[in-house]
């Protein structure tokens, strides 16, 4: 967006946010149990909800969805998952404090974020997807902005709005525990890697430092 507004100065990419490791982790996750979907954040048009729910309509075998957020789709998505006859495969929570969020994450084999592109909006970085890896738990992100950036080989992406993609996905991971397993701790090591707060703080001292001494290379 720099470039194409004729910024042609140097640019770093840092992310955003960063997660402590210490925190949000694995420990006390579960491994015994249904094959558990989940969503965190808002219940709004853009993050694609109605991809998850598409999906999920045909999802075979023993499931259950944990859906934690709230917003103006709350009321509509409870009614088309008890039209679909899903409704008691749901556990639908209201937004918790972040303290809360690694017990949620450890309950959950995959996370979904099937967020749609608006004309004015595409995904900046979705917080959402480093918790769930800072705590074990398998990505599964749409190609929408920074998710296939921020997820890299340590989960997986599908096109935004494919629900068929979608199910692929959450059918290969309900069929091979051990490939969870690999996922969640590849997630957590690319967390380790990237995202850490501690990282984020080290490369933007860094490029203060490189500023100060006026040699920020071009990128």
């Amino acid at each position: 967006m720099l470039r194409a507004k004729g910024y042609t100065g140097p640019t770093r990419l840092i992310p955003q946010f960063g997660v402590d490791p210490a925190f949000f982790n694995p420990v006390g996750r579960e491994t015994d149990r249904v094959f558990t979907i989940g969503y965190a954040g808002r219940l709004v048009e853009a993050k694609g909800l109605w991809t998850l729910v598409s999906a999920l309509a045909q999802m075979p075998g023993a499931w259950r969805l944990l859906l934690v957020g709230s917003g103006p789709l709350g009321a509509a998505i409870e009614a088309r998952l008890r039209d679909l006859g899903l409704r008691e495969r749901v556990t639908m929570q209201k937004r918790v404090p972040s303290a809360q969020m690694p017990a949620w994450y450890r309950r959950m084999d995959a996370l979904v974020l099937p967020s749609l592109t608006r004309p004015n909006w595409m995904e900046q970085f979705g917080r959402v997807l480093i918790e769930a890896m800072a705590c074990g738990t398998v990505v599964v992100g749409s190609d929408s902005g920074e998710i296939p950036n921020v997820i890299g080989e340590a989960g997986l992406v599908f096109a935004e709005g494919d629900s068929g993609a979608l199910l692929e996905h959450l059918r290969a991971l309900q069929r091979d525990p051990e490939w969870r397993q690999e996922l969640g701790r590849a997630g957590r090591e690319r967390v380790l890697a990237h995202y850490t707060q501690q990282r984020i703080a080290a490369e933007t001292v860094a490029l203060y430092r490189q500023m100060m001494e006026g040699n920020v290379p071009r990128s």
